[in-house]
């Protein structure tokens, strides 16, 4: 596995936050496998705990989480170690929680589902080069559907609000919301 490890620099530490336990189990084994040493963290709590103590490297973060937001997470790394370089991932891909996550300080922004290859290669890009396009970007109904969800999210799960502020008929978005996602 040795030829297949990056340059990562002096410190390979790596931080990860995300409550989803399967998916931070597997992402942490596949980043070992890259070469970088790698600590996990459940919630902003326990996040936060090891960035005060331990400042990792590289850190990438789960936007919404039981105890809170990642985003705290991130402001304090930001402090306790300027030239750290953040990913955030999330399951409601936005554009204003991209640009809020890019202003706290995040090197990049990921939506889920994102794979250690996309992981890895957003924690390495150089700010003067684009990271390559995804493998697999998500669909226009993807997206739509992702947006329908973060507004009736923001909405505290108010139908007639998430209708008005969306523009369409409150059943019509009553029969989107019934739907499974598209992929």
């Amino acid at each position: 596995m040795d030829a297949d490890k990056l340059d990562l620099g002096s410190d390979p530490s790596l931080l990860l936050v995300d409550d989803d336990e399967p998916f931070l189990k597997r992402l942490a084994k596949a980043m070992e496998k890259r070469g970088f040493t790698v600590e996990t963290a459940g919630s902003v709590a326990e996040g936060k705990t090891i960035v005060t103590t331990r400042p990792p490297a590289y850190a990438v973060i789960d936007l919404r989480l039981e105890d809170g937001n990642g985003l705290d997470v991130v402001e304090l790394l930001r402090a306790r170690r300027p030239e750290s370089r953040i990913v955030v991932l999330t399951g409601y891909g936005a554009i204003a929680t991209a640009v809020a996550a890019v202003k706290m300080g995040a090197t990049d922004y990921l939506s889920k589902p994102a794979d250690a290859t996309d992981v890895t290669n957003a924690l390495l890009a150089r700010s003067d080069t684009l990271p390559p396009p995804p493998e697999n970007p998500m669909s226009a109904d993807r997206v739509r559907w992702e947006h329908i969800q973060r507004v009736y999210e923001l909405c505290d799960r108010n139908v007639s609000e998430t209708a008005r502020r969306l523009n369409m008929h409150r059943r019509t978005l009553q029969r989107i919301l019934a739907k499974r996602s598209p992929r």
